[in-house]
């Protein structure tokens, strides 16, 4: 059975979420698919659901590498697991080709561009932090913009004149959970 797997990190994606899907079920014929839309950091639910339904002989598919694992090691702890279930790992499109863990070639392809693909990510975020460091030291660069902080006196004002929260966020522009966390510190 083919089984797919579809990840989106924003709701701003949906549009990515549906081309996913529809890939699976209209390209592949995936018979099963699993979807959501979180950070690959997040408890993801659906995954752990796919991998609790597959079985042996069974392909997990997913669009792209990136949908699936966020690190080298987390794909092949992943890969391990699909293994021991006597699943396979298919990834539609990996640098212009597929790849399939049936085979020892896609294995090996598989654990080689995963380990490049985080080597990228991680010169990438080296590069980032150096390009702050040197707006910080030009003084171009200063941080994140304070918001809720510098507002905690106009929250807890408007508080006091029973004010609810949902007009608080709107009337200060923050948002409602940076207002209960400003009410939440402040008892």
């Amino acid at each position: 059975m083919l089984v797919g797997y579809a990840r989106t990190s924003t709701a701003e994606q949906a549009a990515g979420l549906h081309a996913q899907v529809r890939d699976l079920k209209n390209v592949v014929g995936c018979e099963k698919i699993f979807s959501e839309q979180v950070s690959s950091v997040g408890q993801r639910s659906q995954l752990i659901a796919a991998l609790d339904f597959v079985r042996e002989g069974d392909t997990l598919v997913v669009t792209r590498l990136d949908r699936l694992a966020r690190s080298t090691s987390h794909l092949l702890s992943l890969v391990e697991q699909l293994d021991g279930k006597g699943v396979a790992l298919r990834i539609l499109d990996f640098g212009g080709g597929e790849v399939d863990t049936k085979s020892p070639s896609g294995r090996m392809l598989l654990t080689v561009f995963a380990a490049m693909a985080q080597f990228e990510r991680e010169v990438m975020l080296q590069r980032q932090r150096e390009g702050i460091l040197a707006a910080k030291a030009a003084g171009k660069y200063k941080g994140r913009a304070p918001t809720a902080r510098e507002k905690s006196e106009d929250v807890l004002a408007l508080k006091a004149r029973s004010v609810g929260a949902s007009s608080i966020a709107r009337q200060i522009g923050i948002s409602r959970a940076s207002v209960y966390r400003i009410l939440g510190n402040s008892a």
